[in-house]
């Protein structure tokens, strides 16, 4: 088998009645994991669905996804990603193309078709104060640090990536096992550059390939409200990063 995806819904029944139609097509098997009651209505033919008995962190879902799916490449996607017909075609063709590549991730859109920055730099110290506090108000983090968000001309050919936003992303197997997956350890963020950062450090390629497109609704909470549960998870897991990474704290 080639391509297993895994979506893990948290409340997102309405989102998979226009990703999962996208989806479904484009790969060998699909799994969604009902992270709550009600998080799952009708989905199309074949599809498995999971339910837990009690909700889990989005980590240990893709990791239950991953142990439940037997695919050479495993796909995550959001309820809210829509991917365009070839997409993930094209990232396998990609993949298999380069065989060091462990992850590749598509060109985000924003739902009214404009590119959205999903290919960033690993974080440092600094950059994270100024996009996580008040500072972001004297400048915005779109001003102030574009080389982070990667906001030069958007490549029109596959480049290599510190890591991209893990709202859709193709995994090769062999890579999850060799770094042991992810980290249910995070609650809700950072898990994604964790991830790219441990792949990196294992001798990993990730790349952003532009030609797969998909369509990404990103809510971006944090980037909206100072202090919120959502900031507090993600000051918690940036926190667990460098706990783990602490040669990151001399990245300034």
């Amino acid at each position: 088998m080639k391509v297993s995806a895994v979506v893990a819904s948290h409340g997102h029944a309405e989102e998979l009645t226009r990703s999962l139609p996208a989806l479904v097509p484009q790969v060998d098997e699909t799994l969604v994991i009902a992270n709550l009651p009600g998080s799952v209505r009708a989905v199309p033919e074949g599809v498995r669905v999971l339910e837990n008995p009690r909700p889990l962190t989005f980590a240990a879902n893709v990791n239950l996804g991953i142990s439940s799916t037997t695919g050479e490449y495993v796909l995550v996607s959001n309820p809210d990603a829509i991917a365009e017909p070839t997409a993930v075609s094209v990232l396998v063709a990609f993949a298999d193309a380069h065989p060091r590549c462990g992850i590749a991730g598509p060109q985000m859109r924003w739902p009214d078709g404009t590119w959205q920055p999903s290919r960033r730099r690993f974080p440092t110290v600094r950059g994270t104060i100024v996009r996580r506090t008040p500072l972001r108000r004297l400048r915005s983090p779109y001003e102030s640090q574009r080389e982070h968000y990667e906001l030069g001309e958007p490549p029109g050919e596959p480049v290599q990536a510190d890591w991209m936003l893990g709202a859709f992303l193709l995994m090769r197997r062999t890579m999850l096992e060799e770094i042991d997956g992810w980290d249910a350890g995070y609650r809700h963020y950072c898990e994604d550059i964790d991830l790219c950062y441990r792949a990196a450090r294992a001798g990993w390629e990730r790349w952003y390939v532009p030609a797969a497109v998909v369509t990404h609704a990103y809510a971006a909470v944090i980037d909206q409200r100072f202090l919120s549960r959502h900031t507090l998870w993600h000051a918690s897991g940036m926190a667990r990063f460098v706990r783990k990474h602490p040669e990151r704290l001399l990245a300034l």
